[in-house]
């Protein structure tokens, strides 16, 4: 009997484990490689890189500030982190979060195993400057590289379009939380709702991302987020 069992553990170990790895995987494998992280302004910030493999390896999703990274690099002005990273067409890319904000490493390859920061930086701050603690310029910001097909909130069973309500949303703010109040409806009482952005990618193929009710959205990898200009092409229209 205990050799029976031991088969069967070892049986379902094998099955499982297979299974793990790639929802490991799934979870820590984005677009981007991170090639070093900066903090502060233009006129003064410091590389953080080493102590953001610290902060990744404990979450995915953190808000940020000067208490995050134990430095104040620019006294009495507004700062940002700069991340700057490669994608898969090999372009430099900087994603910036104003200080205060939330950063979510889901689009970060190896965000959590912290294998990153051992490539090659222009070294290059960049991508728009900070004037009387106001953000001016930096099109990097709303130069993601999906393109928005189709907004849905809900569930498999009930669902519904979001796509101008998240266009409203995406105007004001570049991440936010969201859930049933966020889209003003409950599309399926009782169960977790999930909201589903239907994109179009560089490769021209379509790819849908997921965010489970009460969780973060970062607008920052689509394309024309803050702007609104997506939503005008086709979507297949399966959930």
């Amino acid at each position: 009997m205990f050799g029976i069992r031991l088969a069967v553990s070892l049986l379902l170990t094998v099955t499982f484990l297979p299974t793990l790895a790639a929802a490991q995987y799934s979870n820590d494998a984005g677009q981007y490689v991170i090639l070093s992280a900066q903090y502060g302004t233009e006129r003064n910030h410091v590389d953080v890189t080493n102590r953001l493999k610290e902060l990744a390896q404990r979450d995915r999703i953190f808000r940020m500030g000067n208490s995050t990274f134990g430095v104040d690099p620019d006294r009495g002005e507004v700062k940002a982190l700069r991340i700057y990273a490669r994608g898969a067409d090999g372009r430099e890319r900087m994603f910036e979060y104003r200080e205060g904000s939330t950063v979510d490493g889901s689009q970060f390859r190896g965000w959590d195993r912290g294998d990153w920061g051992q490539e090659g930086w222009s070294g290059r701050w960049e991508g728009g400057n900070y004037n009387d603690g106001n953000y001016n310029g930096g099109d990097a910001r709303d130069a993601g590289q999906y393109v928005i097909l189709s907004a849905q909130y809900g569930t498999k069973r009930n669902h519904v379009d979001v796509t101008n309500r998240l266009k409203e949303l995406a105007q004001r703010d570049r991440i936010f939380r969201m859930g049933n109040s966020t889209f003003g409806v409950d599309p399926d009482h009782g169960r977790i709702k999930v909201l589903r952005i239907y994109t179009r990618g560089p490769d021209g193929r379509q790819r849908k991302f997921e965010y489970r009710e009460g969780s973060t959205v970062d607008g920052s990898q689509f394309s024309s987020w803050g702007r609104g200009e997506w939503a005008n092409e086709r979507w297949n229209g399966r959930w």
